[in-house]
């Protein structure tokens, strides 16, 4: 298994940049079915972000990419993306990086703040008339007996 560094600048959004130290990616082989070619090749990517330590997440961002990662969030606070969809180390590197934004960009979005309701008084009644309508039309069945 090889570990290499990224030597590129990311910008996700216009204050979110991910510098090159904060990623490193390693390469093994890749599971499933195969040729001869297969066990010789490591063409699977696992991209690994240390989100946590990044100066160039706000908090807010952090604290929701850690809730929308679920298993790929590490306990030392780090991001681990695995592709191996492809047949080439580019292609599955190339993947890596896109859920890699992906996964961020989502993450700067914030949730529609939800507004608790209630239901009207009349809502409520016609709600409990039609309860007890039913009702009735229920009891109305069964065996009718000879007088």
């Amino acid at each position: 298994m090889w570990a290499f560094s990224i030597n590129i600048m990311i910008k996700i959004t216009d204050k979110i940049k991910i510098e090159e130290w904060e990623i490193t990616e390693s390469f093994m082989r890749s599971s499933g079915p195969g040729g001869q070619h297969v066990n010789k090749v490591s063409s699977a990517v696992e991209l690994r972000f240390e989100a946590e330590r990044s100066p160039n997440l706000p908090s807010y961002v952090k604290a929701r990419l850690r809730k929308i990662s679920g298993r790929k969030w590490t306990k030392d606070g780090a991001l681990i993306i695995t592709a191996e969809k492809h047949r080439l180390q580019p292609l599955n590197r190339a993947l890596a990086l896109k859920k890699l934004i992906t996964l961020i960009t989502e993450a700067t979005e914030r949730p529609k703040y939800r507004i608790k309701t209630r239901p009207t008084k009349a809502s409520q009644r016609r709600r409990l008339d039609t309860k007890v309508k039913r009702g009735q039309i229920k009891a109305l069945r069964g065996k009718v007996d000879d007088i």
